[in-house]
């Protein structure tokens, strides 16, 4: 026998030994299943963990939905707020117009009277002078008379 043969000879081994030799020295598929495993438990945990995140994040948009119906109702409240505010503009408009209105005749009585009253006064001083000047024309007429002794 040669070398090579021994070697052969040497080197053939039967299958059950070849299985223990590649399962020693191979990683088996057992290991890989077992780390594909853990990588799928791995993926299968952070799966769950966003599906909490994402039903969290739901639970809080809908709290949030219901803080700004709430603050819709508030803008609701505020607005019919306002409206009584306007109405009550429009209230306070219309009674100033009223009073502007009433103020207006009280002016225009007031401006009446005092028309009146200037002509009147304008009557009264056309009379009193023209009484003046009489007086003063009679006095001047008496004091000639008198110079050139007619009285």
């Amino acid at each position: 026998m040669t070398d090579r043969e021994q070697e052969q000879k040497d080197v053939s081994i039967n299958k059950q030994e070849l299985d223990l030799l590649v399962a020693n020295i191979i990683p088996t598929s057992r290991y890989f299943e077992i780390r594909f495993d853990y990588l799928q438990k791995q993926i299968d945990d952070l799966k769950e963990g966003q599906k909490e995140i994402r039903e969290e994040m739901g639970r809080r948009f809908e709290q949030v939905d219901k803080r700004f119906e709430q603050v819709d109702k508030r803008f609701e409240q505020i607005d019919k707020r306002f409206e009584q505010v306007d109405r009550r503009f429009e209230q306070i408009d219309k009674r100033f117009d009223q009073v502007n209105a009433k103020l207006d005749t009280i002016i225009e009585r007031m401006d009446t009277k005092i028309d009146a009253g200037l002509r009147e006064n304008r009557a009264m001083s056309i009379r009193l002078f023209s009484f003046a000047m009489v007086f003063s024309a009679i006095s001047m007429a008496g004091l000639l008379a008198k110079m050139t002794g007619l009285f």
